[in-house]
């Protein structure tokens, strides 16, 4: 698995669809909001990107919205249709 470094925190790449991994734009846009998150998923949408927290199913803190589980659903109600996006796993 590929591995990047977002913030000094370390990632895991689970998926990368079109290329959209740009580590620049990501970081711009990481704010210690999603330190918390299990996961974080970036999408395109008008030349944009959107970044989503996600949770383990097991944690204390999921919810529908944001149940990795969920992420299929996510991805094809609320992204553009076959836009580029990625999803990384928080490794620490």
């Amino acid at each position: 698995m590929k591995e990047i470094t977002i913030n000094g925190r370390k990632y895991e790449v689970l998926e990368e669809v079109k290329d959209a991994l740009e580590l620049e734009l990501i970081e711009n846009l990481f704010t210690d909001y999603f330190d918390d998150f299990d996961y974080v998923v970036g999408d395109f949408a008008y030349g944009k990107l959107r970044l989503k927290g996600f949770y383990e199913s097991t944690n204390a803190k999921v919810s529908s919205n944001n149940d990795i589980k969920n992420l299929k659903k996510y991805i094809e109600e609320k992204c553009a249709y076959g836009c580029r996006w990625f999803e990384i796993r928080k490794k620490d």
